[in-house]
């Protein structure tokens, strides 16, 4: 396919070098001219995956325009809470018959609207027109080639087999889902908990508590995920636990590493410093599962204990105190309490 990655950071450059190796005609679009000349020239992105080589074949470019003409798929690598301001910004340069498959993992936090919502709002694409795609997908070991799964989610069956093949590379294997609601829903809620999971690792605490954490993390997501009509074996796969365990597991998740340095005391201002000035996504995440999760009457404790960490002050070690104190129940009490 003739493909354009818009958006230039470790994931984006990930996905683009995956798609050149798949055999496809990519090109990247960076925001800054001399990302795009560093990409052409030196084929490395030094900002985002230092030491990585990427494909000679992959150009990169700064102008919208430049980027988009005549692309088959668009593929939207730009973070949740930004994706609707660049999207106005490229839509009239979009190709009417384009396929959008948006990368992005959250809820936006002014709407309540997954990225797939967004997307066709802002577009007026049909849904056929519309993928997602997500699973357990560490940028930088993929980049280096280590072998990965993922879900390419559409309502479109054929269109998603058609990215699937897109995406087919040596060492990174796709598969196709018409869930696109618990594929979304999986991606956005395990920010959240990986931030749980870090704070819980700052403190010290060990794999016991991590493993009863990304447990009911899992739960608690399947109970959203379910009440918006997700398929809960979409849940129980590579977009919900095999993403939830990568992300909560590994000192590359910036989630993990933000909500772990949190939890040896940092402030959120600290913990940003600590990850190369960025926010972890689970931070702003946190608000909009949790408004989602309030609208539909869904119980989410993992994700309120991190909603008040991250922005109503609550100390981590409160927050251990107040989960660990809640009412008694059954493991298993119903998808919707």
């Amino acid at each position: 396919m003739r493909a354009v990655v818009m958006g230039s950071g470790s994931w984006g450059t990930a996905v683009a070098k995956i798609l050149v190796d798949a055999g496809n005609e990519v090109t990247m679009w960076a925001r800054r001219p001399e990302l795009a000349e560093q990409i052409n020239t030196e084929h490395e992105n030094r900002d985002y995956l230092a030491g990585i080589r990427l494909p000679d074949a992959l150009t990169a470019v700064s102008s919208i325009p430049e980027a988009l003409a005549g692309r088959e798929l668009v593929v939207c690598a730009v973070p949740s809470q930004s994706l609707r301001e660049n999207l106005t910004q490229w839509r009239e340069h979009l190709p009417d018959d384009a396929i959008l498959l948006s990368l992005a993992k959250g809820v936006e936090i002014s709407t309540g609207d997954r990225m797939s919502q967004l997307i066709k709002e802002v577009t007026g694409f049909d849904d056929s027109q519309i993928a997602v795609l997500s699973g357990p997908n560490l940028a930088r070991e993929i980049a280096e080639e280590q072998p990965a799964a993922t879900v390419i989610a559409c309502t479109d069956e054929a269109v998603a087999q058609r990215i699937q093949q897109a995406f087919a590379a040596p060492y990174f294997r796709p598969y196709t889902n018409t869930d696109v609601v618990g594929t979304e829903i999986g991606g956005a809620a395990k920010n959240v908990i990986a931030l749980a999971c870090g704070m819980a690792a700052g403190m010290g605490f060990g794999e016991n508590t991590l493993a009863t954490l990304i447990t009911r993390g899992l739960a608690e997501t399947i109970r959203l995920g379910t009440a918006l009509g997700a398929d809960i074996t979409t849940l129980a796969g590579l977009a919900g636990i095999g993403d939830l365990v990568a992300t909560c597991s590994s000192p590359l998740s910036r989630n993990r590493t933000f909500g772990a340095r949190l939890g040896e005391g940092a402030s959120l201002e600290e913990a940003q410093a600590a990850t190369n000035g960025q926010v972890a996504e689970g931070v702003k995440s946190c608000r909009s599962v949790r408004a989602l999760a309030r609208e539909h009457g869904v119980e989410m404790p993992l994700t309120e204990a991190v909603y008040q960490v991250c922005h109503q002050d609550l100390a981590v070690a409160d927050m251990v105190g107040m989960l660990l104190g809640r009412t008694t129940k059954p493991e298993v009490y119903g998808a919707q309490q």
